[in-house]
């Protein structure tokens, strides 16, 4: 999704830091491979994601929605040693995919990084989950951001940052919301929640389809 001039688009890409070759390597296997390879991060919000978690430098790092785990690796490059990420997908299929990348990552960038990959519905599975995490990244299936909005602020301490993925949702979120469209009204009500709350100090930055960045007061 591009919402500006793609020549622009493109200067702003080729001046920013270029992906490693392990996440080239993941991008080319996931076009030949996988089903929607759009859904991946991609270079330039990926990019975005490694410099805030290099900022944060977070020790607990929560994922919601895995793919075939380019946006965890992002976020796995600015985790130090002896932190943990938890990363959750419904789709078992993608499962040993994603996981071959991991350990390639920690076998040759920080094999001080634990991995946990968990298949099923987040919504059981968030509730279950120990500790708190320093570090949330949202983007999974729409529908349910909401519902996994409310679930995480049990997980989260002052500090903690929540990133949200999608929130423009192609441009619809500014577009008459079609009567079948389920999505869009889940993603109005999401953005609202983000701003409204007293809990949050949240910007929503126009990075590819949307990009929000909420901090736990």
């Amino acid at each position: 999704m591009f919402f500006l001039p793609k020549d622009l688009d493109d200067y702003i890409v080729n001046h920013s830091q270029d992906e490693p070759q392990i996440l080239k390597d993941l991008t080319r296997e996931t076009h030949l491979k996988v089903l929607q390879p759009i859904m991946l991060s991609g270079a330039y919000q990926g990019r975005v994601l490694s410099m805030i978690s290099h900022l944060r430098a977070p020790k607990r790092v929560l994922e919601i929605g895995t793919f075939t785990g380019y946006s965890a690796i992002c976020l796995m490059e600015g985790m130090p040693s002896g932190s943990e990420l938890v990363t959750i997908d419904i789709n078992e299929e993608l499962e040993d995919f994603a996981g071959r990348y991991f350990s390639r990552f920690r076998e040759s960038i920080n094999p001080k990084i634990t991995v946990h990959q968990k298949i099923g519905d987040a919504t059981q599975i968030i509730p279950q989950l120990e500790g708190t995490f320093d570090l949330v990244f949202i983007d999974a299936d729409k529908p349910n951001y909401v519902t996994y909005l409310q679930q995480v602020m049990e997980k989260v301490n002052s500090g903690s940052l929540i990133i949200s993925d999608n929130v423009l949702w192609h441009g619809k979120v500014v577009e008459e919301v079609l009567p079948k469209d389920i999505s869009t009204p889940v993603l109005l009500e999401y953005n609202r929640l983000l701003k409204e709350d007293p809990r949050l100090q949240t910007v929503l930055l126009s990075v590819r389809d949307g990009l929000t960045l909420s901090r736990v007061l």
